[in-house]
């Protein structure tokens, strides 16, 4: 059981840092981050990236708090969906760019099914 948190927090540690990374970014908001938007769809406006930032923020702080991480879960599954279907949609490489957020997102709930013994009951795999 020890084991398994352990395992769980590694994994929960390494999505926080990528979003921690990606959040802090999209706040700054630098101008090389912005001149990539038009290609994706995205408005080059920096208080749109700001905006995007901060929802990933929060989403990543709820998915930090074991009391509220399943709701952090959920709601990033949400947010890392939209990327992938923005990328899906714009002709990103399949595996580098459009599943990113697939794979970060099954990190995720892996991290989360370790560390919490109730999404293990709501999702016997092993």
């Amino acid at each position: 059981m020890k084991r398994d948190n352990i395992i769980g927090w590694v994994l929960s540690g390494l999505v926080l840092l990528f979003l921690a990374m990606d959040a802090g970014g999209k706040l700054i908001a630098p101008a090389q981050m912005i001149a990539y938007s038009p290609p994706l769809g995205i408005p080059g406006e920096p208080g749109l990236y700001q905006q995007l930032g901060l929802i990933l923020a929060i989403c990543a702080l709820l998915y930090a708090v074991p009391r509220t991480a399943v709701l952090g879960a959920i709601l990033l599954t949400g947010y890392l969906g939209g990327a992938v279907a923005m990328h899906w949609r714009v002709g990103s490489p399949l595996f580098s760019h459009t599943l990113f957020g697939v794979y970060l997102g099954v990190l995720a709930w892996g991290g989360l099914w370790f560390r919490d013994p109730r999404v293990r009951a709501l999702i016997p795999i092993a």
